[in-house]
């Protein structure tokens, strides 16, 4: 029952949140990536493009119909932590305790109240250590070495537990790369622990052909465009993406976790001291992933697949220390549990962004972007929800100081995914015209034809726009408080005559990054 209570408490939070701020700048990317279907892009494989397409033809547009899926993901992701809690030989008490680590933890929160490609990488990463704990079931000696409770009398069948596996696997490779890393991350585990006799099995390497069967798609995209992503990710770690020493990277992991989930995974470790953890080569398996990150120069979530099976075994430990009433009483009335709950509006919306500001300061949380960019006055996942509709409002009032046969040969040109997804998404109650970019994806699906209109720019220098055109204008500017500082106060010019057609200026504007 108290399980059940945590997991009704965090969908109706994400039930009633879900519209309260507005579209996410990747959201808005996503839907053009459904738009232009493929094996790949520049900064992601499909997997993300097929659910955004999947939504829109069943559910539509709306924020609401964006956000739904993810909610049915995040009960997935429950459902597959509670089995491997009943597979580590845990009970309810243990369910109740990894939940309420999940719920609480101030990534997972915001993970799954908007559309990405990080909600179902964590349900494909812990699926896939559910099915491999199946495949490499030692039942009965386990339970009897270890003192467990007896799992369920039905005993999984490892040949299809090691090719769901691999489908598992495969599927978590096109929704990101980083799905290969956690493959390889849970078969280091297997090495390193005495669960490698189950590699002699041939249904484990059947499970590694079909992983890399379904990701080959992908690989060839990736070839035939030239390895668009190996230049995204050079580019990324050289501009963008902010250096952690490994100190501040594993210190980053204790904000995303929250206090809560720290605790438990604190726990799982702890518990490796029994000689025969459950959860001992998925934690081999998570200093594998931290390693490889570390190295890359990664974001610090990119390690946030990795834990839920932690904060099942973490649950599992602490559920055997002590009487599930000592639990409850001091779980209820616990500072963790309250500082976790008091962390909750940083990463699900659920104040007014006034209200937010009062809550970051009263709790001495500076507002970051986790990039090089400046700040501004909402932290970076808040404030590219904001300002996006004013934009093309902005646009729009651009577009109006154009004569009619202009307006008709016109095209929007922006500086990223997020104004272009944006224009494109509110444009047609405007009646703006096609909008391009050489951002990402964008610059693979090129300027269109070339019309010999008119090219309104948003951002961007006169200088730099006065090179390929002959008359430049400067005709409004971007207005927008809530939205980070690089969109607000942009100009919007008019360029008329370009010095070339637009498709030869074309690879001079491409920006992977």
């Amino acid at each position: 029952m108290s399980a059940l209570l945590v997991a009704a408490t965090l969908l109706l939070a994400h039930l009633l949140t879900l519209g309260r701020y507005g579209i996410f700048r990747d959201e808005f990317y996503y839907l053009a990536n459904a738009r232009h279907l493929a094996w790949g892009y520049v900064d992601h494989p499909p997997l993300v493009a097929g659910i955004a397409w999947l939504t829109t033809h069943t559910l539509g547009t709306s924020v609401y119909a964006l956000r739904l899926p993810m909610l049915l993901l995040l009960v997935g992701v429950l459902a597959v932590v509670a089995g491997l809690v009943r597979r580590m030989g845990g009970g309810g008490v243990a369910v109740t305790v990894a939940w309420l680590a999940f719920a609480l933890s101030p990534y997972y929160l915001y993970t799954f109240h908007y559309l990405s490609m990080n909600a179902p990488e964590v349900l494909l990463w812990s699926a896939a250590a559910l099915l491999l704990s199946d495949a490499t079931s030692d039942r009965d000696s386990a339970t009897a070495a270890s003192g467990e409770r007896a799992l369920p009398a039905a005993p999984p069948d490892p040949r299809r537990a090691w090719l769901l596996f691999g489908l598992v696997i495969g599927l978590a490779a096109l929704t990101k790369v980083s799905g290969l890393v956690w493959g390889a991350a849970l078969v280091v585990g297997m090495v390193l622990t005495p669960a490698r006799r189950h590699l002699r099995s041939p249904w484990a390497w059947a499970s590694v052909g079909l992983a890399v069967l379904l990701f080959l798609p992908h690989v060839w995209w990736q070839h035939a465009n030239g390895w668009p992503t190996a230049e995204f990710v050079r580019n990324a770690q050289r501009d963008k993406i902010t250096v952690l020493s490994p100190g501040a990277f594993l210190l980053e992991q204790v904000s995303l976790l929250g206090p809560v989930g720290t605790v438990v995974v604190i726990a799982a470790f702890a518990g490796l001291v029994r000689p025969r953890a459950p959860w001992r080569s998925h934690a081999v398996a998570w200093l594998f992933v931290v390693g490889v990150f570390i190295a890359q120069r990664s974001k610090p979530y990119y390690v946030m697949p990795a834990y839920p099976v932690l904060l099942a075994g973490g649950a599992v430990a602490l559920e055997r220390w002590a009487p599930w009433r000592f639990w409850w009483g001091r779980l209820a009335q616990s500072p963790v549990i309250l500082l976790g709950v008091l962390l909750v509006p940083v990463t699900l919306p659920v104040l007014s962004p006034e209200r937010l500001q009062v809550h970051l300061a009263r709790l001495g949380i500076s507002v970051e972007s986790g990039e090089r960019h400046r700040k501004g006055v909402l932290p970076q996942h808040y404030a590219d929800m904001f300002g996006w509709e004013t934009l093309a409002d902005d646009v729009a009032r651009a577009v109006a100081t154009l004569s009619p046969a202009e307006r008709a040969a016109a095209k929007i040109f922006t500086q990223n995914y997020g104004e272009a997804g944006a224009l494109e998404y509110y444009g047609p109650s405007r009646g703006l015209p096609p909008v391009i970019s050489g951002h990402n994806a964008y610059w693979h699906w090129g300027p269109g034809a070339d019309t010999g209109g008119p090219l309104i720019v948003v951002g961007g220098e006169a200088d730099d726009h006065r090179q390929v055109f002959t008359d430049v204008r400067v005709v409004g500017r971007t207005t927008c408080t809530l939205c980070m500082p690089y969109e607000q106060g942009l100009p919007i010019y008019v360029c008329r005559r370009p010095t070339r057609p637009l498709r030869e200026l074309w690879p001079a504007v491409r920006h992977f990054g």
